[in-house]
């Protein structure tokens, strides 16, 4: 998006270069990255970065409002989750689509989560492309005047909280299965908070612990990456782990599972702005629209695109078993704006948003960004692409 950093790079990167690119990560942590990362990042320009910024604070300030819970008290009702949430998450992330409309780019909201992302692997990321591109010294992946330390700074204290003597843990359903390891490893790397499997956890007394060379480890602070949805797929040995969370334990959260159905796609029909696409909870219609070809239907909770309807018939919406799960969202014109040697691809930023204790509000941190050449975002749907995967915005300053 800003072409001479654009034309500079492509004209930088090659094969080799690529594979040093990935060399970074394989000396570290062999075999752990199980998604494709893309040979490029995305070149952000001011303005584009301002639009970015302005929707999110509007985004971070609804949900900062006071009546906030009991907006979303529909979005938890019925669900059986653990005690103790906050009244908000400590963090929170936005994906915007690079957007064109009427000739001009602009971003558009996708999706929201109060759930973690990768924010220890774009650290790793952002070395990589800084150490084979010197031409990335002008631009930022930070927001809002953050470097690397002040970031670091940050996320360790919304993981570890205040108190440094309490033990937090990073838990996860079979995390050496997650496609989403590599974050954990370097969790573990840049902040020393280890990866607890959730058929690891025990409880004595009220208290929560796992056991490691044979000592038991109590738990206070959970840095909590489990997709609270999936734990009734699991067997049963895991949804009795589960269960004794819901006891009344003296844990803290980050996130809550709470948040991860308040702050979702739940919220998409409740904002209004220009950088927001219409939506409406399926449940709520009068009528199916009859141009349906400007829709996309999703699931309220689902997680990594799964279940997502691109071409929708009235048939998918009133066969649907319960609309009150499901929203119809406008359509998203993705911009073909990034030039590859291979062709024009598209993208997704998602920004990290962190709470700010002193000023008593989200502010935007770093970011990851996704490429893709095919009909969605997401590593899964671009497996025989080139210059398409996992990325990294840098933006002008």
């Amino acid at each position: 998006m800003i072409s001479t950093i654009r034309n500079t790079f492509n004209a930088a990167c090659t094969e080799n270069k690529y594979q040093l690119f990935l060399d970074s990560f394989e000396k570290q942590f062999p075999k752990s990255i199980d998604f494709r990362l893309a040979e490029t990042p995305v070149f952000i320009p001011a303005i584009f970065k301002e639009q970015l910024l302005e929707t999110g604070n509007y985004i971070a300030d609804y949900i900062l409002s006071p009546n906030f819970n009991s907006i979303t008290l529909d979005a938890i009702s019925g669900l059986d989750l653990p005690p103790n949430a906050e009244a908000f998450p400590q963090c929170i992330v936005m994906d915007f689509a690079i957007s064109e409309k009427k000739g001009a780019l602009q971003p558009q909201l996708i999706e929201l989560q109060g759930f973690p992302s990768l924010f220890a692997f774009e650290i790793a990321h952002h070395h990589a492309f800084s150490e084979n591109y010197p031409m990335l010294e002008a631009l930022s992946p930070f927001l809002n005047d953050y470097t690397e330390n002040s970031y670091l700074l940050h996320l360790e204290k919304i993981l570890k909280g205040v108190d440094k003597n309490k033990h937090t843990v990073l838990l996860e359903i079979k995390p050496e299965n997650q496609k989403t390891r590599i974050d954990f490893l370097y969790t573990q790397k840049l902040l020393d908070i280890p990866t607890i499997c959730l058929s690891e956890i025990e409880v004595k007394e009220h208290t929560l612990y796992y056991l490691r060379d044979g000592k038991e480890i109590k738990i206070d602070r959970i840095y909590n990456r489990i997709v609270w949805d999936e734990i009734a797929t699991q067997d049963i040995l895991l949804q009795q782990k589960a269960a004794l969370l819901l006891n009344v334990l003296s844990i803290e959260w980050v996130s809550h599972p709470e948040h991860y159905y308040r702050i979702s796609k739940f919220l998409l029909p409740l904002l209004q702005h220009p950088f927001i696409p219409a939506a409406s909870l399926v449940s709520d219609l009068q009528n199916i629209p009859e141009d349906l070809s400007n829709y996309i239907l999703k699931p309220l909770f689902s997680f990594a695109g799964q279940g997502v309807k691109i071409d929708v018939s009235p048939n998918d919406i009133v066969s649907l078993q319960n609309p009150k799960l499901w929203i119809l969202q406008r359509k998203v014109h993705y911009a073909e704006i990034i030039e590859t040697p291979t062709g024009k691809a598209k993208a997704e930023i998602r920004l990290f948003y962190f709470y700010d204790q002193a000023l008593q509000k989200y502010v935007a941190t770093c970011n990851l960004t996704r490429i893709s050449k095919g009909k969605m975002i997401g590593v899964s749907y671009n497996q025989n692409a080139t210059w398409v995967g996992g990325s990294l915005s840098y933006f002008e300053n």
